[in-house]
């Protein structure tokens, strides 16, 4: 791991300076969206996904967990808040509440099964979860099976914004997706986070220094599960859906490739990713399975060349923490 993250930059003055700056401009970018006539559901998908990417990062960039099952985050928050508002009829803020509330159970469940293991064996763990998990809500009744939860209302959150209209809604997104970062920016730059780095490059000497290094690793499982459920709930109210694609392997692997393309263990390479990997998708989808394929051979392309990904390479070559 260390080979890849190489790039990471100790916290100075200086480093949260940079990052900071870079979070403004991108906080400003983001704020005149709806303006320069960019496609809004493109960008809200986006950001869900960001925010998705992310919490992921957290925890293999920052805390060495590869996990081949995080999707199920994803998925379980979507259709537990998906049911709570065409079924329940809860309003938006609670329906994001029971879908964040729901992948939090998951990730404690599953970060306790899953967190006494290492390297390969906390990765099938995670995969073997996720799957246990999609063969569960294809058959249960609640999830409709193959064809998901359609129809979902988006409604009006805290009764004044009306989420039917897509600039409201963008904004909604938006501010859930500068909350999550935000967290996961305080956490990576805290003791917390230095913690976790150190059980990254050396988990024994970690140990020795008094460290207590399996709750510290439950502890990151948990915020980036739950992180996860939240990108999760957002991503509902944009697709107005819950489906089965959420919660399969390949969307596992789409998080992956999202935080390696952008770059892992940087601040803001899982943003990059996410907005490459949903933008070819979006603008490619005209070449059918065909994208893919072109994945793949990016995916491929950042292993073998650049393999600290498109924000990574840049602060490597600027000397820059980013």
């Amino acid at each position: 791991m260390t080979s890849i993250t190489d790039a990471t930059l100790p916290i100075t003055p200086r480093a949260m300076r940079d990052e900071m700056i870079v979070f403004v401009i991108m906080a400003a970018l983001l704020a005149i969206v709806p303006w320069t006539g960019l496609y809004p559901f493109f960008v809200m998908q986006a950001l869900c996904f960001a925010l998705l990417a992310c919490a992921f990062n957290l925890l293999i960039g920052y805390g060495g967990l590869l996990s081949f099952g995080h999707a199920m985050f994803l998925g379980t928050a979507g259709y537990c808040s998906a049911h709570a508002l065409k079924v329940w009829g809860l309003p938006p803020e609670l329906g994001i509440l029971v879908g964040v509330a729901g992948s939090f159970v998951l990730s404690v469940v599953a970060g306790y099964i899953s967190i006494r293991r290492q390297g390969i064996y906390f990765a099938m763990i995670t995969l073997a979860l996720s799957q246990l998990l999609y063969f569960i809500y294809l058959q249960v009744p609640f999830t409709h099976g193959e064809d998901g939860i359609q129809g979902i209302p988006q409604g009006r959150m805290f009764g004044i914004l009306d989420l039917s209209k897509p600039t409201v809604l963008y904004y909604v997104v938006l501010v859930g997706f500068l909350g999550g970062f935000l967290l996961i920016f305080r956490t990576i730059n805290s003791p917390f986070g230095e913690v976790l780095k150190s059980i990254r490059e050396n988990e024994q000497r970690a140990i020795s220094l008094g460290y207590k290094t399996d709750q510290y690793k439950l502890l990151a499982f948990i915020l980036s599960g739950t992180l996860a459920g939240l990108a999760g709930a957002l991503k509902v109210f944009v697709a107005q859906n819950a489906s089965l694609t959420d919660v399969e392997v390949a969307m596992s692997g789409q998080i992956v490739l999202m935080t390696l393309v952008g770059g892992l263990g940087t601040v803001f390479g899982p943003v990059v990713g996410a907005f490459v990997i949903v933008g070819m998708e979006q603008y490619l989808a005209g070449f059918g399975q065909w994208v893919k394929v072109i994945q793949g051979g990016i995916f491929v392309a950042c292993v073998l060349t650049f393999r600290r990904g498109v924000i990574g390479e840049l602060a490597h070559l600027f000397k820059r923490s980013l």
